[in-house]
């Protein structure tokens, strides 16, 4: 892998579509050691829709989203699938994921299914190295490390988890700013897009399956983003019985994204791959063209009797 990182003249890291703190904490984290490298690097995405909440971290203005032409390395960081990309990438591909659904598409493919995020591969992998980490590369992975553990609350949480954090804390990781900029911080419109979330959910199969289902008017309205929807998701998973939440949301593009959630008793990552996705066992997602929101969510209502135990 480094072999051809050093190689290479020019070198794209990508973040995967509508990135979360994760797939963007490991690149901005290894565009820090690119640049140490004196490396020609680009930050991709395709998604012009960052989330703003991860604004505070390092090369976030660097995003761009075009791919450039002359580049000869592409590294995709938490990309579970390769249509993840957004792009077709024609130049020799690192695959660094943790996903159960990668199928190592990657010229090279660094996996670790066993991790906790990303962010921990690439920890692991610094570690290795023996490449020391700096305050912006610390503070890069403990977003992804702190996110993708929802701030340690994961059942995936362990002694490898919190080993991780206090080197992080020990390389000076800002702590404290990823836990305020990912968790505490609330627009106005997200706000307003979780009353009518919570408000139009719906319980099914006697209250262990709770639907959301969000249209373009109802994202619109509020003055949300996409991505603003994710909190009432997870939060309607608390409820006492319910095991399993999904939610579909209308994309701007006319596409339609669905998201499931579960309890620890339930594996919702084969329902996600009945419909073209993936992820984890208790998070994960897919993306169909259009359709009648109602109608797909009977489909998938009757995928879970069928597959869910």
């Amino acid at each position: 892998m480094f072999k051809a990182i050093e190689k290479a003249q020019h070198i794209v890291l990508i973040t995967h579509k509508n990135p979360d703190a994760d797939s963007l904490g490991a690149a901005s984290a290894f565009y820090t050691l690119l640049m140490q490298l004196h490396k020609k690097v680009t930050l991709f995405c395709v998604s012009e829709q960052i989330d703003p909440r991860l604004a505070f971290l390092p090369w976030f203005d660097k995003m761009r989203h075009q791919f450039p032409s002359k580049a000869d390395l592409a590294i995709s960081f938490d990309c579970g699938a390769y249509s993840r990309l957004g792009v077709d990438v024609a130049i020799p591909l690192i695959n660094i994921d943790h996903h159960q659904s990668n199928s190592a598409y990657g010229d090279i493919n660094l996996l670790d299914m066993s991790a906790i995020s990303t962010t921990q591969v690439l920890f692991e992998l610094f570690e290795a190295k023996d490449i020391r980490l700096n305050q912006k590369m610390a503070t890069a992975l403990y977003a992804g490390l702190i996110d993708d553990s929802n701030a340690f609350k994961s059942d995936k949480t362990d002694a490898r988890t919190f080993k991780m954090a206090e080197a992080l804390v020990r390389a000076k990781a800002e702590t404290g700013l990823c836990v305020q900029e990912l968790f505490q911080r609330s627009s106005l419109a997200k706000l307003r897009l979780k009353a009518k979330m919570l408000a139009a959910m719906r319980l099914f199969d006697e209250g262990r399956v709770v639907v959301h289902l969000v249209d373009a008017e109802m994202i619109a309205e509020s003055g949300a983003k996409e991505v603003d929807c994710e909190d009432a998701l997870n939060e309607s998973l608390h409820l006492v019985s319910v095991e399993i939440a999904l939610m579909l949301r209308e994309n701007r593009d006319g596409t339609i994204k669905g998201s499931l959630r579960s309890s620890v008793e339930r594996d919702v990552e084969k329902i996600a791959k009945a419909f073209g996705g993936g992820g984890h066992k208790h998070a994960s997602g897919f993306d169909l063209e259009a359709d009648d929101l109602e109608l797909l969510r009977d489909k998938i209502l009757s995928k879970i009797k069928e597959e869910v135990r």
